[in-house]
């Protein structure tokens, strides 16, 4: 009898589906917090590191909302500004090669080819690296670390580079698409360093 009404005051479980379509929502509603925290062009770094953690506790069950999502932000921005730089920095230059390349300059093609590349592996670093970010880490240690896991976990870092180009083709069909699915990008890329770590 007294086990009967334990169990009848005992919270309702959510089921498997309805946790799934949780995080998926969350997901959508991390990809415009991070839209937002993008519009400092230089930001993005950051954005993606506080939307990753973000995701990281919605997972794990713990409370966190807007303002941790701010708070993180700031910690990461301290550092993060930089990357972002370095990261337009290496995109302008990937977009002279292609330049080159269309101009018939000879070894262009391939120097174009080389250098979108090579782009592309640099964005699955910085995606991974802010998968993993925690305040007070460094970024250049974080880049580093993940630049070895993007070499040595080629499957992983396809999958990141399939989320990539899912924002490029919602962007491409409907432009505010990619905003939600930002977050998305942000859960692939934590999936795929659990993944990681647990192999």
């Amino acid at each position: 009898m007294a086990q009967a009404r334990v169990k009848a005051r005992s919270p309702r479980k959510e089921s498997v589906f309805g946790e799934r379509f949780a995080v998926f929502a969350e997901c959508l509603l991390t990809g415009v917090w991070i839209t937002v925290a993008c519009l400092g062009v230089v930001t993005y770094p950051a954005a993606f590191a506080a939307g990753a953690r973000h995701l990281r506790r919605r997972t794990t069950h713990e409370v966190g909302g807007w303002r941790e999502f701010v708070a993180d932000f700031r910690a990461a921005v301290r550092g993060g500004w930089a990357v972002g730089l370095a990261g337009w920095a290496a995109a302008a230059a990937v977009w002279v090669d292609v330049l080159a390349a269309r101009a018939g300059l000879p070894g262009g093609p391939l120097v174009g080819a080389v250098g979108i590349l090579a782009l592309i592996g640099l964005a699955v670093a910085l995606l991974r690296a802010a998968a993993v970010w925690t305040p007070g880490r460094a970024w250049r240690a974080l880049l580093a670390e993940a630049g070895r896991r993007t070499v040595l976990d080629p499957a992983g870092s396809f999958l990141v580079v399939c989320g990539l180009a899912v924002v490029t083709l919602s962007a491409w069909f409907v432009a505010p698409l990619a905003v939600p699915v930002l977050g998305a990008v942000a859960a692939s890329a934590v999936a795929v360093e659990e993944r990681y770590r647990h192999r």
